[in-house]
């Protein structure tokens, strides 16, 4: 089973977001802020996808990125989600942008493509 780390600040894209997911056969570990996913991905299982959102209080997605790509895991692929546009985010760091609102099962679509 493949583990997807959900970095979101809003309470209901990580329930939605761990819900959907979990049910179509994906563990799932949700954090709230970029921090607390930072501490996640560095001290828990090992995850084989990370999506983030961009615009968060703190450490943004962007931060969160930087992080994972100089860390020992870097060629773990990266989702971002954003509802802010694509200008504020260093695509060079990520491998999809999806626009907020989306469809779900346009996402996992997404992440079958990139596991």
């Amino acid at each position: 089973m493949e583990n997807i780390l959900i970095i979101d600040d809003e309470a209901n894209i990580r329930t939605i977001l761990d819900r959907y997911l979990t049910r179509i056969g994906y563990e799932v570990r949700a954090a709230q802020t970029g921090l607390e996913g930072i501490e996640l991905f560095n001290h828990n299982k090992r995850f084989d996808l990370v999506i983030t959102d961009i615009s968060m209080p703190g450490m943004d997605g962007n931060a969160v990125a930087s992080h994972i790509r100089t860390s020992t895991k870097a060629n773990i692929p990266i989702v971002a989600i954003t509802g802010s546009g694509e200008e504020c985010i260093k695509k060079e760091l990520f491998d999809s942008v999806v626009i907020k609102p989306f469809k779900i099962s346009t996402l996992a679509g997404l992440i079958r493509s990139l596991l």
